[in-house]
């Protein structure tokens, strides 16, 4: 468990939990919001996973026994979450397009993060990647998860985080070798 967090494991229910509860917003609110985005590709989306994670973890606080990273529990809470939003039937039906563009929105803060990235390109080939490998990649390059909690929280062995990451880096290096053909010609 990393430094810092350690008295999580021993809060009991007298304990006051917003202040707890405040920190881990500041600490990860944002690992938890772009994993849901990263997951959703829905803004509104993630918006509500965040929350939804953020309450999933206030009200299970005192059960935390540090088995794993404070952030590494947060990621897996997002990841349920945002695959319960992914699944659902009623996204599914109402979602007409894969992004609606309004143009009286302004662009959210992760859009301008990304555009202003030199690595756009890149970025844009690990969301066309499958759910699957993308995670893989976003976990550990993004995130900086270790193999085993990439394993523990995607539910999977070692052996597959492993050769999932392979085969998206195969799969990522053709697509942008693709995208660099097509814009010469």
């Amino acid at each position: 468990m990393a430094e810092g967090w350690e008295y999580l494991k021993h809060l009991d229910a007298g304990y006051d939990r917003a202040p707890v509860l405040r920190d881990m917003m500041d600490a990860y609110g944002n690992d938890v919001w772009n994993y849901a985005f990263f997951l959703t590709k829905r803004p509104e989306a993630a918006d509500d996973v965040a929350q939804e994670v953020f309450l999933a973890a206030y009200n299970g606080l005192y059960g935390f026994r540090g088995g794993c990273t404070v952030k590494s529990w947060l990621l897996t809470i997002t990841r349920n979450k945002a695959l319960h939003v992914v699944q659902s039937a009623f996204i599914r039906r109402v979602t007409l397009t894969d992004r609606i563009v309004r143009k009286d929105a302004a662009p959210s803060a992760e859009a301008n993060a990304l555009e202003g990235m030199e690595n756009h390109a890149l970025w844009e080939a690990v969301l066309r990647l499958p759910r699957k490998y993308r995670e893989v990649l976003v976990l550990d390059y993004h995130y900086g998860l270790t193999l085993r909690e990439i394993a523990a929280l995607l539910r999977i062995s070692e052996g597959t985080v492993k050769s999932r990451s392979h085969r998206a880096k195969k799969q990522l290096n053709a697509m942008l070798s693709e995208d660099g053909k097509g814009e010469e010609a």
